[in-house]
């Protein structure tokens, strides 16, 4: 009988997953392991984690879910902490394993740890075997190869909508074979062996994540079956405040312990049983989107993560001032509807999907600010952290990646008043402006007896623009 090691990475589920399945199909017995690389949250260069703690909290509570999930059908899950290079090949030559399976990963870190693997491997003829499972479409089913993709989003879907059946999801296992008499399973790390303070978000939040497999299917559960919040979808997502705006299935999406395609499945089923209207057709709309930006990601490589992004543009100029970034990291910029989403960020590892795009628009285009920069803080703070959709976002908003019009700008006074037009969002994560009434709370234009009016001290409880807010005005 043959030996498998199932390497877990971003595929934190039983439901939909391939690895498993194929080790049922072989008769295999298996060892899953999954290994907190400690080089995942060590300190950058701009002085934060490169994971830091909401996004923490969230991976180590859907680790524990998963192996609880496994050991419910007779298996278990050894979590390790350390160098998966050295781990994995390391457990596979002591186990006399044939094969390790991996999903596969599209971005330069993965990559490469794959690879440096697969030659280890190689050395004590041990496979590697990878499998697509990470998008609603399977990259193989795609109607051109991946250097053929379109670089416009709308093309995409509009190929893939017409020309590509989205393959069924796989069976979840009832029943799996471990590799006899091992004793030591190792347990989850603590702070210190991560070299991170895990802390709770704030009780503000919108809502309160919880990783792991079950959390994420009963959330979709209450959010399609229970609410009904789906019918509404396409209308709300743009909203700030609440938890019931957006889907917020990001974040188990990100880790894996949702798979796209159950969430594609159960919507379908929703349209059948219950109704079938824009909004439903809108959130399938947004996993398309998370599709397109891991095939850009395919498809060009570091690019994503470099300067001039996909477009090779060279000739743009930015500036690498850390005072100016810090303020705009600590939402201390002057401007309300900036800084409103940075708290909230900060304070839960949340902001939402407008949020981001103005905060992008900020930095890239009002404070010229290397984009990069910014891509990283989000890494390091977003529960639903995805490297693809991530570094996807920021290059589509600093005008080097996928965005059609290049010149897209974000005014940020008219973004404010459309979503926040009471100013309601803003005094939630900005109660020092609590008393500043809604025609004034966007540009904070107060005079002295304003200010006195509104309990509020420009320059001293709330910090002046970083920029005249008026440029917003012409």
């Amino acid at each position: 009988m043959s030996k498998i090691i199932v390497w877990f990475r971003n595929d934190l589920r039983l439901h939909d997953n391939e690895l498993l399945q194929k080790c049922i199909d072989k008769n295999a017995e298996i060892l899953p392991i999954f290994c907190f690389d400690t080089k995942q949250f060590q300190n950058t260069f701009l002085d934060f984690p490169k994971t830091d703690s909401f996004r923490t909290r969230f991976l180590i509570e859907s680790v524990q879910n998963l192996k609880e999930n496994l050991q419910k059908i007779g298996a278990n899950l050894m979590i390790c902490v350390g160098d998966p290079a050295v781990i994995i090949p390391e457990l596979a030559i002591k186990h006399q394993a044939k094969s390790v399976f991996v999903s596969a990963e599209v971005t330069k870190e993965e990559i490469t740890l794959e690879n440096t693997i697969e030659q280890k491997l190689a050395q004590n003829k041990i496979e590697m075997e990878r499998f697509w499972q990470s998008t609603l479409y399977h990259i193989q089913d795609l109607p051109y190869p991946i250097k053929n993709l379109p670089d416009i989003f709308t093309q995409f879907r509009k190929g893939v909508e017409s020309l590509v059946k989205i393959r069924k999801t796989i069976s979840t296992p009832t029943k799996l074979k471990l590799i006899a008499h091992i004793h030591d399973w190792g347990k989850l790390p603590s702070e210190q062996d991560l070299c991170i303070k895990i802390k709770e978000s704030d009780e503000k939040k919108a809502i309160h994540f919880e990783g792991g497999e079950t959390a994420g299917k009963k959330h979709l559960q209450q959010y399609l079956w229970e609410n009904n919040h789906i019918v509404h979808y396409k209308e709300t997502r743009n909203e700030l405040l609440g938890d019931s705006y957006s889907s917020k299935l990001s974040a188990w999406l990100a880790l894996g312990c949702l798979s796209p395609r159950y969430i594609y499945e159960e919507v379908k089923k929703y349209e059948t049983e219950k109704i079938k209207n824009d909004s439903t057709y809108w959130l399938i709309f947004e996993l398309i989107w998370r599709d397109y930006f891991r095939m850009v990601a395919k498809k060009y490589g570091n690019k994503i993560f470099q300067l001039e992004g996909i477009k090779s543009k060279e000739k743009l100029q930015w500036i690498e001032n850390k005072a100016l970034f810090e303020q705009w990291k600590n939402g201390n910029t002057g401007i309300p509807f900036i800084d409103a989403n940075m708290r909230e960020l900060n304070q839960t590892g949340f902001m939402s999907n407008r949020g981001r795009q103005n905060v992008a628009s900020f930095l890239t285009k009002d404070l010229k600010i290397n984009w990069t920069w910014g891509a990283m803080y989000l890494e390091s703070l977003l529960i639903d952290y995805d490297v693809c959709s991530n570094w996807g976002n920021w290059t589509y908003i600093a005008g080097v990646g996928n965005d059609p019009r290049e010149d897209r700008y974000f005014n940020i006074l008219t973004q404010a008043k459309r979503y926040d037009e009471k100013g309601k969002y803003i005094k939630y994560w900005l109660p020092e402006l609590e008393n500043v009434n809604e025609k004034a709370i966007h540009l904070l234009k107060l005079d002295r007896n304003q200010q006195k009016e509104f309990k509020v001290n420009i320059g001293v409880d709330y910090p002046n623009p970083m920029i005249n807010p008026e440029k917003w005005t012409k």
